[in-house]
């Protein structure tokens, strides 16, 4: 599995606390757009933590254990259906459902982050996608009599101080900080292929059609998730999961000022969504949005 570390990571004794619960600022939306008359995306925004249930006990006031620990990471998730009918719709769905399962049910996976065995945390990442893209299609086989479908992954998660970052496909993961913008995900298209292999330029890319061609998806013929890690640690810097329903009406530069100026989480993903739907809302938009706030 392919692993890329973004950023200059600092000494850890410069990190500081981790954000409580009550700092973190968290909001997401999806909006089907001005054409498409279906919303084929799905999103995802969660914060996981250990959990004890209380069946039976002899103690007079349970209520009053600490019945849930202390959190353990914070998941930022965007998936895009692929293609005009509900089957896309359908995997976009089952795609996040199943990472939903997969994440609720191997939490001792996140206390391997940042430690010799990190690499067991890294394996669950990629299991999880690509139990996604069986279980997609799996569905196209059995449901939907072996209709084609699938759906873009961008699958952000936040175990402090470390965001990693899972993609298939071409939704989009961003990480703003210091009044700079970066992608953190690759843009697995073919033209994003042809620009890595030297041959194709960037800039013709954007008129070129191979821009919306996917060249992995999860239940296509073909998925290869990638991973990326990036130092999070700090204080105001904000992480942006999106549909490219968003990238496609609003630039880089523009999600930029917008993050920079932002007042909530709420606040900035309704302003990105409403300039989308501005200049033409071409297809579905969905952003989520995650920040801890500055002390």
């Amino acid at each position: 599995m392919r692993l890329a570390e973004l950023f200059k990571t600092p000494p850890s004794a410069e990190r500081g606390p981790k954000p409580s619960d009550n700092e973190l600022d968290l909001f997401g939306m999806t909006h089907p757009g001005k054409v498409r008359t279906e919303n084929q995306d799905h999103f995802l925004l969660c914060t996981v933590h250990p959990q004890v249930v209380v069946h039976a006990t002899s103690l007079p006031m349970p209520d009053e254990l600490p019945l849930r620990g202390q959190r353990l990471a914070t998941i930022l998730l965007v998936a895009d259906g692929v293609g005009g009918t509900s089957a896309g719709a359908d995997a976009s769905r089952l795609a996040t459902e199943t990472i939903t399962r997969y994440v609720s049910s191997s939490l001792r996976c996140y206390h391997t982050v940042g430690s010799a065995n990190e690499n067991e945390f890294l394996e669950s990442l990629r299991t999880a996608a690509l139990e996604a893209h069986e279980a997609v299609r799996t569905d196209s086989v059995t449901r939907l009599q072996g209709q084609s479908t699938a759906t873009t992954l961008t699958l952000g998660i936040v175990v402090w101080p470390w965001l990693y970052v899972v993609q298939v496909g071409d939704s989009r993961c961003y990480y703003y900080a210091e009044g700079k913008l970066r992608q953190v995900s690759r843009d697995q298209t073919v033209a994003q292929d042809l620009i890595d292999q030297g041959l194709l330029q960037p800039e013709r890319a954007l008129a070129s059609h191979l821009t919306n061609v996917l060249s992995s998806a999860i239940g296509a013929s073909e998925a290869r998730p990638e991973v990326t890690r990036v130092d999070v640690h700090k204080r105001g810097s904000v992480i942006l999961v999106c549909s490219d329903g968003l990238t496609k009406h609003v630039t880089d530069d523009e999600i930029a000022e917008q993050l920079r100026t932002m007042e909530s989480a709420e606040q900035v993903c309704r302003a990105l969504v409403d300039r989308a739907l501005e200049r033409g809302g071409s297809d579905n938009i969905t952003v989520v949005v995650g920040r801890a706030r500055k002390a």
